[in-house]
């Protein structure tokens, strides 16, 4: 059985990779009985819902725009947590 943390890491991975079946059933197992990791799974799909609307409205905004040295401050920070 998965705990919080294990199941909160899953779900958000879950955003950007398929899940195998094995891990899949373990989240769903945690999620039938933990109502913090379902709020927390419902609250992760909104903001990404969100984020995507957003960057749409901006991809059809052209005044909407970072920098080049904007840009390469934010991949620098970036990259020293991944």
């Amino acid at each position: 059985m998965l705990n919080c943390k294990q199941t909160s890491l899953l779900v958000s991975q879950s955003l950007d990779r398929p899940l195998t079946w094995r891990e899949r059933l373990a989240v769903r197992g945690h999620l039938l009985i933990c109502v913090y990791c379902r709020r927390f799974t419902q609250q992760l799909k909104l903001i990404r819902r969100y984020m995507q609307g957003w960057q749409q409205q901006v991809t059809e905004s052209s005044d909407i725009a970072l920098s080049l040295a904007a840009r390469e401050r934010i991949a620098q920070q970036l990259d020293k947590f991944y």
